[in-house]
């Protein structure tokens, strides 16, 4: 049996009313929600109205679709073609016209109603959609204090739209392409046609048409497939529920590709230092927002190193403490069974367990679960000797600073787990190893040709007036080094 509608690349519409309605209940015999209504134009004309239950407007469906084909007048003996049903009866905003079976099935599966008439070779897709949505709403994991609240929604048409609604110029180009063999999602790829670079544009859609899977439910389907490395713990595809985020990244020449049935939307060429760019930096005073993103900065060294540096000091290099401090390290070591290395790596587990659980669960539950995890649990388990004291602050410190750096929360882990077991081995020469393994690996990252630290190349002023800190909106005179079309302002 056919698994996609391009398996019906070779069928075409008959004339045959008959015929080409008992072909359509064939492909939809097993969907007991395709639903076929017949109606006489002009009382005189067969045809049928074909649609699915639910995913169309019934009241617009009925007003401009079956209210003007039963009203109709024709003359005696006249059968209209599909052009004359469309251009003079039907009062509907948008119809179409194909004789061609993929495109009539795909209007149907996505909420359209195809009108199919006797004695007519083409048939008309007439816009009819009408299945609920969630509507525009803050995203949850994207909040800000100040900046506009609207967030995407899982119906594309309607993300288009707000993307359009900040870019009211006629440059903003947006291409459609389906993927899916049983999906066949629609997939938008917006650009400024002025803006962006031709060449990442033109390997953005060799990936693409290379995907060759069953169906694609979230944006993160295409990410996997079309990223320079999918082995690597850093995103080199940015992703974002904010149609103020997206503009911007169109602004300085990037692309964003927008998926059917997600609210989530890709951006691409992606930066090392967007990971560190808040949504707020732009919409507050650009020294604060300076201030702010420096943190943000030093968290991601704090959360990745302390735990690491701390096993290796009490280790291999207890010497290097200061005297009162490793007394008290070590009085309060005293009686616990297993290794710092050990306790460090149970530690982290357990917090991200609590964090996952927190996560996980109902809202109201995640709350009291964090209190009892954090505080009740943590501070028996000190009790009993089972841990340290001042490895649960080395470890508790080092995972709330974590929380600064979200778009890096994979990737944090598992470098902090790594740096623990070699600096657990090798002390603090295994630290700075795993930090250089680490900086070269990031400079040797691209995403989609761009060097993924272009930010740092050349370490310019005006190459760095938006990675570690924000300047002023006077200064941002030119877009980021992978657009040729550098000029901003001025």
């Amino acid at each position: 049996m056919p698994g996609s509608v391009n398996d019906y690349k070779d069928t075409h519409l008959s004339g045959n009313i008959d015929w080409d309605i008992a072909v359509f209940k064939s492909i939809f015999s097993r969907d007991a929600v395709l639903r076929t209504r017949e109606v006489l134009i002009g009382g005189a004309t067969r045809c049928y109205l074909i649609y699915m239950d639910g995913m169309v407007n019934s009241a617009s469906q009925g007003e401009t679709v079956v209210e003007a084909l039963v009203e109709s007048i024709l003359p005696d003996g006249f059968i209209p073609s599909s052009k004359y049903i469309a251009k003079n009866i039907l009062f509907a905003n948008e119809v179409g016209e194909s004789g061609y079976m993929p495109d009539l099935l795909r209007a149907i599966l996505y909420g359209d109603t195809v009108l199919i008439s006797d004695g007519n070779q083409t048939a008309l897709t007439i816009n009819t959609k009408g299945w609920r949505t969630r509507g525009i709403q803050e995203p949850t994991s994207e909040r800000v204090l100040q900046g506009p609240r609207e967030g995407f929604d899982e119906a594309a048409m309607f993300n288009l739209a707000m993307i359009r609604r900040k870019l009211l110029t006629p440059d903003l180009c947006i291409e459609m392409l389906r993927i899916g063999r049983r999906s066949d999602t629609p997939t938008f790829i917006c650009y400024l046609g002025s803006l962006v670079n031709k060449d990442t544009l033109k390997e953005l859609k060799r990936r693409l048409g290379k995907i060759d899977i069953d169906g694609i439910l979230d944006s993160n389907y295409i990410a996997e497939n079309i990223c320079d490395n999918k082995y690597s713990l850093l995103k080199t595809i940015g992703s974002t529920e904010r149609p103020d985020i997206v503009a911007a990244r169109l602004l300085e020449g990037r692309i964003a590709l927008v998926v059917d049935g997600t609210p989530v939307v890709l951006t691409l060429p992606y930066l090392f230092s967007e990971n560190f760019q808040s949504d707020e930096d732009y919409y507050i005073n650009f020294l604060l927002a300076s201030f702010s993103r420096m943190l943000r900065w030093f968290c991601f060294f704090i959360t990745v190193s302390v735990p690491g540096v701390f096993v290796s000091l009490v280790t291999h290099h207890f010497e290097l403490l200061p005297t009162h401090f490793a007394l008290t390290v070590s009085r309060l070591r005293a009686g616990v069974p297993i290794a710092s290395a050990a306790e460090c790596i149970a530690l982290i587990l357990a917090f991200e367990i609590l964090k996952e659980a927190g996560l996980r669960m109902q809202q109201n539950l995640g709350h009291a679960l964090s209190v009892v995890g954090g505080l009740v649990v943590g501070q028996a388990a000190v009790e009993a000797g089972i841990i340290s004291a001042p490895m649960l602050i080395a470890v508790a410190f080092s995972a709330i600073a974590g929380l600064m750096i979200p778009r890096l929360e994979g990737a944090v882990f598992y470098w902090r787990l790594l740096i623990v077991v070699v600096c657990s081995v090798f002390g603090l020469w295994g630290f700075f190893a795993a930090a250089s393994i680490f900086v070269l690996r990031v400079f040797g990252i691209t995403s989609f040709g761009v060097d993924y630290t272009s930010s740092f190349a050349l370490p310019r002023a005006d190459t760095l007036k938006d990675a570690f800190v924000r300047v002023s909106w006077k200064d941002m005179k030119t877009r980021p080094l992978f657009n040729k079309n550098k000029i901003r302002k001025g």
